[in-house]
């Protein structure tokens, strides 16, 4: 403070600097609808400024109820506790590793890539939770092209890979006993095994689905079956051979829709 300001320089003194004079709304929708997100939270105040005596959810920390009580569980940030949870909860976190808001310092490395992200929402949504994901504006209202590709990129991943994230529920397992790169989720009796990582082998294997007489494995984004074997152990083992990059509608995290198993 000393370095940068004037001697007696307040809180309130930074408002007359915040003129946000390149803030588009139109720019800002079009991104967040892009982005396949289904609700939005705009922080508009700082929260060091709110009153100490408000209570919120489960904002009680310092008395050991921290993720104890709420409607919905607000915890720590870039909370994501690799299991099933038997209440609802939100994974707040930020794009930008080591700020909510905008730094003009900050280095490419310091934001996380687009693979990273889809890690925390496959990994979230697997164990019952939601994703917040934090992009910091900056001061004249613009977002920066790093905080515009993420969110896009999320979105383009969603478009084809939506239908095992939006509205699905947490299955009786949530990250594969074999391939720890999998995590499930399930609507409708369906099963969805999100691949993090594409199964160069040639085959991936599943230890959790309990397979039938009728199950079928197909890939979400891509047209035909793919076949499969038991097992000795349990689960299947899904044949999944090289597929040329231009048949691929998605780049990042492979959705392989399981029918028919238990």
């Amino acid at each position: 403070m000393k370095k940068n300001y004037p001697p007696n320089f307040q809180y309130a003194d930074f408002a007359p600097m915040f003129k946000a004079e390149f803030f588009d709304a139109n720019i800002w929708a079009e991104l967040l609808s892009m982005s396949g997100a289904r609700y939005v939270v705009l922080t508009s105040k700082h929260h060091k400024a709110l009153s100490k005596t408000v209570v919120t959810n489960d904002r009680w920390c310092s008395n050991g109820c921290s993720c104890h009580h709420g409607d919905v569980y607000t915890c720590s940030d870039r909370y994501n506790p690799g299991k099933l949870l038997n209440h609802k909860w939100e994974n707040a976190m930020t794009v930008d590793k080591f700020s909510w808001g905008y730094r003009r310092n900050a280095d490419i490395m310091d934001y996380l890539t687009i693979e990273e992200l889809l890690y925390q929402l496959v990994s979230t949504v697997s164990c019952g939770g939601n994703l917040l994901m934090n992009v910091g504006p900056t001061a004249d209202g613009r977002i920066i092209p790093a905080f515009q590709e993420r969110p896009v990129q999320m979105g383009q991943w969603l478009s084809v890979n939506g239908e095992a994230i939006y509205s699905t529920k947490p299955w009786r397992a949530q990250n594969d006993t074999v391939t720890k790169d999998v995590w499930y989720t399930s609507k409708n009796g369906t099963v969805y095994a999100i691949a993090l990582v594409w199964p160069f082998s040639g085959y991936l294997p599943l230890g959790a689905p309990m397979y039938t007489d009728e199950t079928q494995v197909t890939l979400l984004g891509y047209e035909g079956k793919f076949s499969w074997l038991p097992m000795l152990k349990g689960g299947i083992l899904v044949n999944a051979p090289c597929i040329p990059a231009n048949k691929l509608k998605s780049k990042w995290a492979w959705v392989f829709k399981l029918d028919f198993v238990h």
